[in-house]
């Protein structure tokens, strides 16, 4: 049952999408091309559903870790499902073995990644300008200045544009038009060492190895564990740290004591 309500909100969510679709194509007055109606509405319905749901699943698979499928077996699997009829494989051997699959693969994707990484820096290490700190943490000095450096416990403020080694762009404040305050002691390791060498009014390239960065886990979807990042970072200003002061407890000063007057009486 559960299943069952699970495949309706997903289809709904289909023709939620192709009707949004299709008003938008009526605002631009393009109108969708009709190639076939079937005899009756039952065929028709069933027939757009089925165009709908396999141009979205199209999208989905394509994200199977390694990125290959075959697309007949695919149908014909589904196929047997649809219609009860006898499959290959029990429905719990079909369970355990995609999800082992799917494990598997993405354990590989993950050793890939660590190995390109490791590929990249080892190559980027020897290129002119290129400097390396004993962490592992390299850069390079794109615009440089004299004058004071950050601490760790300073707030810095910058602007910086960060790539995988890909070069794809994974965040940029440059791209956002706005810079980013923030205490230099709260960032990954990459950024706390790499900044502390910087003065305000320079710029600088970092080269942040995975255990720099975000470790064995990655970050948000968007960068894979293991992954290397590149980083442009202009170091705009710096807010120095100022240790509180320790609250001072107040005094207490003790009550005074008075003897007890015994009062004689006179006969």
């Amino acid at each position: 049952m559960k299943k069952t309500v699970l495949l309706l909100m997903a289809l709904s969510i289909i023709f939620v999408s192709a009707e949004a679709k299709s008003k938008k194509a009526k605002k631009t007055n393009v109108l969708p091309v009709v190639e076939k109606v079937f005899t009756n509405e039952i065929d028709s319905m069933s027939y757009a559903l089925g165009l709908n749901v396999g141009a979205d699943f199209s999208k989905n698979i394509a994200g199977i870790p390694g990125g290959k499928s075959n697309i007949d077996l695919i149908i014909k699997g589904f196929t047997t499902a649809m219609k009860g009829d006898s499959a290959l494989m029990t429905s719990e051997f079909a369970n355990e073995y995609f999800k082992t699959f799917i494990t598997k693969a993405q354990k590989a994707g993950v050793e890939a990644k660590k190995a390109d990484g490791e590929k990249f820096l080892a190559a980027n290490m020897s290129q002119e300008g290129v400097n390396v700190t004993p962490s592992g943490l390299q850069y390079k000095v794109l615009v440089p200045a004299d004058g004071k450096k950050p601490s760790a416990q300073d707030t810095v403020k910058v602007h910086y544009h960060g790539t995988l080694v890909d070069g794809k762009v994974f965040d940029s404040s440059v791209s956002r038009g706005e810079p980013i305050e923030f205490p230099l002691n709260q960032v990954i390791k990459g950024w706390t060492e790499g900044v502390q060498l910087m003065s305000v009014g320079s710029k600088f390239k970092f080269f942040i190895p995975y255990n720099l960065g975000y470790g064995e886990q990655g970050a948000g979807g968007v960068i894979a564990p293991f992954s290397t990042l590149i980083f442009e970072v202009e170091l705009l200003g710096i807010k120095t740290f100022v240790e509180p002061k320790p609250e001072v407890a107040p005094e207490i000063v003790p009550a005074k004591v008075t003897k007890a007057v015994k009062t004689v009486k006179k006969k």
